[in-house]
């Protein structure tokens, strides 16, 4: 508890919280809510094409997504970072916090597991099968869960 008192007391900490400049903490909430939207804005077309919605599109033009989906997860990581240090006591005590990492750290490797149970290792993709389809159940639920944490984070 010491490491996160003096975290929050720190200059860098109180500079993101506290300055009355748009490019601490207010660029950085915005920052990540943009990786968010990306990362599960690209995620909930996958899985929701892999449901079944819009079957007129193909799914093989939808691999890039997972580059996008990864791109977004580094830009939230690294805001999600500063998030954590200008609020270190509060979040690291807040089970809504932990909640919110343990869907993370779920849904990461269901990223992976998703793109191979689609494209295999070739660019074009699989028939979709009842394991995707699953996946991709799992994977939106995970992700609306992930945002209903975050945003009552907001909150606490």
């Amino acid at each position: 508890m010491e490491y996160l008192t003096a975290l929050h007391d720190s200059a860098f900490s109180t500079w993101i919280r506290e300055a009355e400049t748009v490019w601490a903490f207010p660029t950085v909430l915005t920052v990540h809510t943009f990786g968010m939207m990306l990362l599960v804005g690209c995620a909930w077309v996958m899985d929701l094409r892999l449901l079944g919605v819009g079957r007129t599109i193909p799914i093989g033009p939808l691999r890039p997504l997972f580059r996008i989906m990864w791109f977004a997860f580094w830009i939230n990581l690294a805001t999600g970072v500063l998030l954590f240090i200008a609020d270190p006591e509060r979040k690291a005590t807040s089970m809504l916090f932990w909640s919110k990492m343990l869907l993370i750290l779920i849904n990461l490797p269901l990223i992976k597991r998703l793109e191979r149970a689609v494209f295999g290792n070739t660019s074009a993709p699989t028939v979709v099968s009842g394991g995707a389809r699953q996946l991709a159940a799992v994977s939106a639920a995970l992700w609306a869960g992930t945002i209903f944490a975050g945003r009552l984070l907001g909150y606490m």
